[in-house]
């Protein structure tokens, strides 16, 4: 597990176009730290420039709303070196965005502890064990309303694991 100690100022919420998984969790969490009286800056991006100006997919606005969540005024934008330093924590989707996000770590030249951790979104959520977030981007339906579930699953697990310290 990664952080039990405290609850971050700061978290950026990682996939790879910042069209469908990360906005969605990025207004869950907004919505769930809220709930819980957390203050935490909460943002979300891509690791890939493919969307950078867009707003979210539809189908995840569409799906997102159907839940309470909106989330048609976001826009994607890239990961960039500066996040690193803006942000404590830095949750990524999934591994292979995760191990994205550890290569630009890397090659940034200041002391790592001076820079945001890394985590996959799952990792602190017992019922999905850190494994990915799916990206829905290519389904069905029913694969954007999975997204959601593990999204609000996941992130009241990072909630009521700092609830917990």
């Amino acid at each position: 597990m990664l952080m039990k100690a405290c609850t971050p100022s700061s978290i950026l919420l990682v996939c790879l176009g910042n069209i469908c998984r990360s906005p969605t969790a990025e207004e869950v969490f907004r919505q769930q730290a809220a709930i819980a009286g957390l203050s935490i800056k909460i943002d979300s991006a891509g690791t890939s420039d493919s969307h950078v100006g867009d707003t979210p997919d539809a189908r995840s606005q569409r799906h997102a709303k159907s839940h309470g969540y909106k989330i048609n005024k976001l826009v994607a934008r890239q990961v960039s070196a500066t996040d690193f330093r803006d942000f404590e924590l830095i949750l990524a989707m999934d591994s292979q965005n995760l191990a994205d996000l550890q290569a630009i770590k890397d090659g940034i030249t200041e002391t790592t502890d001076d820079l945001a951790k890394l985590a996959l979104f799952s990792e602190e959520d017992p019922t999905y064990c850190g494994s990915d977030v799916p990206d829905p981007y290519k389904g069905e339906s029913d694969d954007f309303e999975e997204v959601i579930e593990r999204i609000e699953s996941s992130a009241q697990a990072w909630i009521e694991s700092w609830k917990a310290c």
